[in-house]
């Protein structure tokens, strides 16, 4: 069975949210005529949602679907008819009839106005920005004819950039108080580093305490850049650094890529969202000169393994050994942005978490030990990159205790727009590209790896595999075509519950972890999910409470809406619809593989048979793949 909380504005300072008049048991239709067009709409219906349902283009900026109303850029001026004043139309709930004209010379030259004192205050080239050619300012000057500089233009900058963040930078000459940052962090993510400062032309977006970024409490998820409609917010971009390794003929360049931005980087290249492009990107990178192109899904069904492999142990040290020092429930570790939420808003459940590094860490120790050993190449010349759809695996990379292997697990963490720009910079046309296979020995995965890309994904991979390792049968006998729909979609927060009514043998894989799972027979296994980190505080707080999710034995958190494929280092811009577009490329992927499970994959079987020899959860597991190096069955409390 499944269940959501639903998101909403509550928390939102009132000048940043329109309370919504319409109810969904009191659908009052209102008529509005706007441009000569007449449309019926519930009461509460803004003037902008109106015209976007008749097909009028009304600008915007400060508006984005993702966040609660603000109205405050005024670019969405319209007239109505008997208002003294312009409304902005964004903000403009329809209560009753009324006409509405919305390109009148009134109109566009109040626009135009706006624009143009906009530009007063912004500094920099264009051509210098991450942002050319998908600038919303920019856009709206080229739209409304803007040829030069009313109200004048900055002859130098006012503010330093800041760069001391390892993920996310700030360059508030760029900024144009649109304040999508600020509801982005405080509303839709709930960490509140963010907010404005000071009234007027005063006004200025500032961190807690106008410190740097990387001295606040910042999770690194890099939701704020994927809704700035500017070049004031990027992502710290390391790609001088890897072409500089690609060049150097004594480096070993490996590069690994995530399942989100196969399915999102094709946007970068004109394409809709939801096409994939993993294999023609494997041919792309290689033209770009990285000597292997591995797939990250392979680390995610090491993840499955290792982290089910905890999660078993735990349950058995709870039920069968009585002993509390496993934290229940356990949460995922994967998603390096909710890690350090949990780091910094609940240090209390941090032994809930998973000791089991992400995907990415796993394969950057598993690279520099058990590659190197097979290819006989020194460590030290080995340069692991990572394509991740996130900017928070830019400070994971960088952590100081992400270095068992004896070097940096990961030396360079790139965003799908990171990586689509290089391949622009090659004068490659990505989706021309021919397709080709990952590399060996790590090109072998399976479907549950790819559907880590969405929300629900991970429980989804984790259940495949303990459905099958535990009970003994296929998962297909429980749901059509090992489909775990219950796990899937874009709720806040989902829950599930599966029954343990038979138990099958202990398989070789995990030979010695317990003696048998009869145990378990007759339990339930409660699980949950949460996308997005004003949910996973939802769940915490209900936790605390002894709510409904405190009785969970395993939840999936992430920190960005709508997963990875949401993530910060994604495709702009970002809505709804384009995440379920990208969910759709996911999950068509995961169906297209002829292996789906994890514990199937021949690859992990071949890894724990050759190197990881004490099996999952063991002595060189722990010490290469988790953050905690422990004997099997051992927890630090």
């Amino acid at each position: 069975m499944s269940h959501s909380f639903k998101q909403d504005c509550s928390r939102a300072p009132t000048s940043l949210r329109v309370q919504k008049i319409n109810s969904p048991t009191l659908q009052v239709a209102v008529t509005v005529h706007i441009d000569d067009r007449e449309i019926e709409v519930p009461v509460g219906t803004t003037i902008l949602e109106a015209a976007r349902q008749v097909g009028i283009h009304i600008p915007t900026l400060c508006f984005h679907e993702d966040l609660c109303v603000a109205g405050v850029c005024r670019i969405c001026v319209v007239e109505v008819e008997g208002h003294r004043n312009l409304e902005a139309a964004c903000a403009y709930p329809i209560t009753a009839p009324i006409t509405v004209r919305t390109h009148t010379r009134k109109v566009r030259m109040a626009r135009r106005h706006i624009l143009d004192l906009m530009l007063s205050e912004h500094y920099g080239e264009c051509y210098a920005c991450f942002r050319n050619n998908n600038c919303e300012l920019q856009a709206l000057a080229q739209e409304y004819g803007v040829d030069f500089f009313r109200f004048g233009h900055p002859e130098k900058p006012r503010y330093e950039i800041d760069r001391s963040s390892h993920s996310v930078i700030r360059d508030m000459d760029k900024c144009i108080l649109c304040r999508r940052c600020v509801r982005t962090c405080i509303d839709l993510q709930e960490v509140g580093v963010l907010e404005v400062d000071k009234r007027s032309n005063q006004s200025k977006i500032i961190t807690f305490g106008d410190k740097p970024l990387g001295d606040v409490i910042c999770i690194n998820c890099g939701q704020c850049i994927n809704r700035c409609p500017t070049g004031a917010l990027r992502a710290n971009d390391p790609t001088d650094e890897v072409w500089a390794a690609i060049d150097d003929p004594s480096k070993h360049v490996v590069i690994q890529t995530a399942p989100s931005p196969r399915a999102g980087i094709g946007e970068c290249f004109g394409l809709e969202p939801g096409v994939p492009l993993t294999f023609e990107m494997n041919t792309a990178l290689k033209e770009c000169g990285f000597d292997k192109v591995f797939d990250t899904n392979f680390a995610a069904d090491l993840t499955i393994i290792e982290e089910g492999t905890e999660l078993l142990l735990r349950l058995h040290k709870a039920l069968v050994e009585q002993d509390a020092a496993p934290a229940l429930p356990q949460f995922t570790s994967c998603s390096p942005g909710w890690v350090k939420y949990l780091e910094h808003f609940y240090p209390e459940y941090i032994p809930n978490l998973s000791s089991a590094k992400s995907p990415q860490q796993m394969f950057g120790s598993v690279i520099k030990t058990y590659y190197a050993q097979l290819n006989d190449i020194d460590p030290q010349d080995i340069v692991t990159v990572a394509l991740m759809p996130c900017s928070a695996k830019k400070f994971e990379c960088n952590r100081p205790e992400m270095c068992d292997s004896g070097f940096k697990d990961i030396d360079y963490g790139l965003t799908t727009r990171e990586l689509a720009q290089m391949i622009s910079e090659a004068g490659i046309d990505l989706p021309a590209m021919p397709k080709s296979d990952f590399d060996d020995p790590f090109g072998t995965a399976t479907g549950s790896g790819v559907i880590f890309g969405a929300t629900g994904g991970v429980m989804e991979a984790a259940l495949r595999s303990v459905i099958e390792l535990v009970c003994g049968i296929k998962v297909e006998d429980l749901f059509e075509h090992a489909d775990i729909i219950p796990v899937r979609g874009f709720e806040g927060i989902r829950f599930m519950e599966l029954p343990i009514k038979k138990t099958g043998p202990v398989p070789e894989l995990l030979a010695g972890l317990v003696d048998d799972w009869t145990w378990l027979e007759g339990a339930t296994l409660k699980v949950a999910v949460a996308h997005g980190t004003a949910n996973a505080k939802k769940v915490m707080d209900d936790i605390k409470a002894g709510g409904r999710c405190s009785e969970c034995h395993f939840i999936e958190f992430m920190a960005c809406p709508g997963g990875c494929l949401g993530g910060g280092g994604q495709p702009i811009p970002t809505s709804p619809a384009i995440r379920e577009a990208r969910a759709k490329a996911i999950y068509a992927e995961d169906a297209a593989y002829e292996i789906r499970k994890s514990h199937e994959n021949p690859a992990i079987t071949k890894i724990y048979g050759e190197f990881l020899t004490d099996g999952p959860g063991g002595l060189l597991s722990h010490k290469l793949l988790h953050t905690q190096y422990t004997p099997r069955g051992k927890y630090i409390v």
